[in-house]
C-alpha cells in the first residue's frame, strides 16, 4: 500500500506547479502588452486583469464544491455518481459562464466604475473585458473540472491544463500582437482562446481516462441532489465573500495611509502568496484523501490524514517564517528597487515573517473540510475570524496606524484556523458531515 506521505506528496505536488503557473496568465498579458510602446496598454491589462480576478474568485466555489463530493463518491466506489457529478458540475459552471457572458457590458459598467479608472485607460480595460470574457464558460467549466480530478485523487491534469492554456496563450498572444498588429485587442482574444483550449483538453482528458457515463438529463437535475450540491457552493460562496470583504478592505485601509504604505503592503503580501501556492499544494491533498477516507468510512486513515497535514504544515510555516526572516528584505529587494517603499517594507517586515505561522492551520483545514464538505463549519469559522479582523482594526487603528492593520489580520489568519479546529475536535460524529 503506497504510504500515507506518497500520496499526500503525489497530490500536492502537481497541485502545487498548477498554483505557480495559474497567475502566469495575467503576467504573460502584461509583459506582452508592456512592449508596444505605451504604459497605458499595461495599465488597462492590470485593471481588466483584477476585473477577471474579482469576478472568478467569486465562483471558487464550483472547483471547492466539486472536489469534497466526488471525493467521497470515489472511496465508497460509486462510479455512477462520480459520473453524475461530474456532468452536473460542468452544466453548472458552463451555464454560469453564459450568463457572466451574457452580461458582460453591465458588469463592465460597473466593475469600471468601481476601480475608478481614468480617462485613458478606461476604454482600453473596457475592451480588453469585453474581449476576453468570452472565456468566461471555458474558466468556470475548468474550475468544475479541476475540483472532479482532485475529487478522483488526480492533480496531474489540473496542472497539465494550466500548462496548455499558459503555452496557448503565450502563442496566440505573440502571433496576434507582433504578427498582425492586434494591439490590446489580440491580447483579450489570445486569453480567452487559451481559456477554452484549456478546458477542451482537461474535458478530453476526463473523458478519454475516465469514460464517464452520461446519466440523463434527469438525474442530473435531481432535486435533492442540486439542493445539496447548490447548499456546499452557497457556503462556500458566501465564505468567499467575507474573504474578499477582508482582502478589499486590507488593500484600502493601506492606500489610505498613503501611495508608499500601501505600495509596502501589496509587496509584504506577495510573500504570503508565495507561500499559499504551497500550502493550497497540501490543502488539495487535504480535499481530495479527506473525502475519499470520509467515503469509505475510514476513520483512522482519517485521523491519520489530519495529522500528517499538521505537522506538514508546521514543519513548511516554520520554514518558510525563518527564509522571510534570513532573506525577507532581498526578495523584496527583487520585486522593486525604490528605496522609499522597501524602507517602509522594512518597518513592517516582521509581520509577515509571523504570516506563515499563524495562517498555515486555516490552509490545512479548509482543505480537510472541503473534502468531508463540512462547509458550513468554514463559514462559521471565516465569519468569525472576519468580525475578529474588522474589530481589532478599528481598535488599533488610531494607535497603530498600519501595525494595527497588519496585527488584525494575522489575527485573522490565526483565528480561521484555531476555530475549525476547535469545531471539528468537539464534533461528535464528524462522518455526518456529509448530509449538510
Amino acid at each position: 500500500m503506497i504510504s500515507l506521505r506518497r500520496q499526500i506528496l503525489a497530490i500536492a505536488l502537481p497541485a502545487i506547479i498548477s498554483n505557480i503557473t495559474t497567475p502566469l496568465l495575467a503576467m504573460i498579458d502584461v509583459a506582452i502588452v508592456g512592449h508596444i510602446g505605451s504604459a497605458v496598454y499595461i495599465a488597462a491589462i492590470a485593471l481588466g486583469s483584477s476585473m477577471f480576478n474579482m469576478l472568478y474568485w467569486l465562483f471558487g466555489f464550483l472547483r471547492m464544491g466539486s472536489s469534497g463530493i466526488t471525493a467521497q463518491a470515489f472511496g465508497a466506489g460509486d462510479i455512477r455518481s462520480t459520473s453524475v457529478l461530474l456532468y452536473r458540475a460542468l452544466l453548472v459552471g458552463l451555464v454560469v459562464g453564459l450568463i457572466i457572458l451574457s452580461l458582460g457590458h453591465p458588469v463592465a459598467d460597473i466593475m469600471l466604475r468601481f476601480m475608478d479608472a481614468d480617462a485613458s485607460t478606461l476604454p482600453l480595460a473596457r475592451s480588453y473585458f469585453l474581449i476576453a470574457i468570452a472565456g468566461a464558460p471555458a474558466t468556470l467549466g475548468s474550475f468544475a473540472l479541476s475540483g472532479w480530478f482532485l475529487g478522483m485523487q488526480n492533480s496531474h491534469a489540473p496542472m497539465w491544463m494550466a500548462l496548455v492554456t499558459n503555452i496557448v496563450n503565450i502563442a496566440t498572444s505573440l502571433t496576434l500582437v507582433f504578427v498582425l498588429s492586434m494591439d490590446i485587442e489580440g491580447v483579450a482574444i489570445g486569453s480567452a482562446t487559451a481559456q477554452w483550449t484549456g478546458f477542451i483538453f482537461g474535458l478530453i482528458w476526463a473523458i478519454t481516462t475516465y469514460r464517464p457515463i452520461f446519466p440523463g438529463v434527469a438525474e442530473l437535475l435531481r432535486l435533492t441532489e442540486l439542493r445539496r450540491f447548490f447548499s456546499i457552493n452557497a457556503d462556500i460562496f458566501l465564505r468567499t465573500l467575507c474573504l474578499v470583504a477582508v482582502t478589499v478592505w486590507f488593500t484600502r485601509a493601506g492606500s489610505i495611509q498613503g501611495a508608499d504604505i500601501l505600495a509596502a503592503n501589496a509587496l509584504l503580501l506577495q510573500l504570503f502568496m508565495f507561500f499559499s501556492y504551497f500550502m493550497d499544494g497540501f490543502a488539495f491533498a487535504g480535499e481530495a484523501l479527506a473525502g475519499k477516507y470520509e467515503g469509505s468510512r475510514n476513520r483512522t486513515a482519517l485521523n491519520s490524514l489530519i495529522g500528517a497535514l499538521i505537522r506538514i504544515g508546521a514543519v513548511l510555516a516554520v520554514t518558510f517564517s525563518v527564509i522571510y526572516w534570513l532573506f525577507g528584505g532581498n526578495i523584496l529587494s527583487m520585486l522593486t528597487d525604490d528605496i522609499n517603499v522597501l524602507t517602509v517594507c522594512a518597518h513592517y517586515r516582521w509581520w509577515a515573517v509571523v504570516v506563515p505561522v499563524a495562517g498555515t492551520m486555516a490552509f490545512i483545514w479548509d482543505g480537510i473540510l472541503i473534502g468531508l464538505t463540512r462547509t458550513r463549519v468554514m463559514l462559521a469559522s471565516m465569519t468569525m475570524a472576519s468580525a475578529l479582523f474588522f474589530a481589532v482594526y478599528f481598535l488599533s487603528r488610531n494607535s497603530m496606524s498600519n501595525h494595527g492593520l497588519w496585527l488584525a489580520f494575522i489575527i485573522y489568519l490565526a483565528a480561521r484556523g484555531i476555530i475549525e479546529h476547535i469545531i471539528y475536535k468537539k464534533s461528535d460524529r464528524p462522518s455526518q458531515s456529509s448530509r449538510l
